[in-house]
This record gives C-alpha cells, structure tokens and sequence, in this order.
C-alpha cells in the first residue's frame, strides 16, 4: 500500500469514528466525553509515528554486513602487503649496512660480519636495529646470525611462506632465490 492510500483509509476510518460518536449517547455530558474520546483517537491514529520497522533495521544491518564483507579481506590483503614491504625494505637496509661496512673496513667478498658489525650502519630507534630480525621474529642473516659481504641477504623462509600469496617472486627480486 502506498503512502496516499494508506492516509486515505486513516481518513476514512476517523470519519466513521467521528459519526459512530455523534451518533451514540444519550445525555449532553456523556456525548461531549465521547467525543472528546473519539477526537482523541482520531488524533492518535493520524499522528505518525518516528520510528523505524523492523524491516527497515534489517536491511540496513545486511548492508552494514556486506560492506563487511567486502572490506576486510581487502584491509587484510594492504595488512599483509604492508608487512611484505617493511621486511623487503629491511632487506634492502641490511644490503647497503653490509656494503658500508664492508667499505669502511676494507673488507673484501666473502668476508662475514656479524649483526653487531651491521648494527652501526641501521638507523637506531627502529625495530630492526632493536632486534636484527624481521616482523615474525625471524633472523636476517644465515643461521650463524652472519651476512656475507656482496652477497644479497635472503628474505627468511617463514616470511616468504606467511607474505608469498600477497608478494610474488618479483616483488622480493633480487633477494629471493
């Protein structure tokens, strides 16, 4: 039903209300209360009423619901990228600190700093200078906790596993194998 038909029954329901009134009751008094009654109802039925229906309130939660839905695995899949490029740029750290240091001291390819050596080389105050491991706890270096000079470090095997589904082999080039 639209809005017009459903005033217009509203109408026609408080007219009949109106003249059941006029027409019931026998003394003055008892008609004027009556009346008062019935305007009473009339008014009651033709204010209306601010609220919302049920209905209403569900489509909105299934909108709510499919926005849901639709935002999530995009804000997980930025979560992930983001992790991705923090540990490729960790590695790209890690590379000019084994150059630096290698240069600085004369050190020759092949040779092994350990992470103290590069650690004078990261910018202090970031989690890798803190740490020396990726964002999954993870070390940098090979087993020994060592970097090769001129040779590119490798992104850790637990990181490539968690990251590989957002950044593919490309992403990481050079320093994925």
């Amino acid at each position: 039903m639209g809005k017009g038909k459903v005033k217009s029954e509203r109408g026609k329901l408080a007219l009949v209300l109106l003249l059941i009134a006029m027409t019931t009751g026998n003394t003055a008094n008892g008609n004027k209360n009556h009346k008062k009654a019935i305007i009473n109802m009339i008014q009651k039925i033709q204010t209306r009423r601010g609220g919302f229906t049920l209905v209403e309130i569900m489509i909105v939660v299934a909108i709510i619901a499919l926005l849901a839905a639709i935002a999530v695995p995009n804000f997980l899949r930025a979560r992930k990228r983001s992790q991705a490029t923090r540990v490729l740029e960790d590695l790209r750290m890690l590379d000019s600190a084994t150059d630096q240091y290698a240069i600085e001291n004369n050190k020759t390819t092949g040779m092994n700093p350990a992470w103290t050596d590069l650690k004078n080389y990261i910018k202090t105050g970031t989690v890798l200078y803190s740490t020396g491991a990726d964002i999954f706890g993870d070390s940098y270096g090979n087993s020994s906790g060592t970097f090769t000079v001129d040779t590119l470090p490798n992104i850790p095997t637990n990181a490539w596993n968690t990251l590989s589904d957002v950044a593919p082999g490309a992403f990481w080039s050079p320093y994925h194998n």
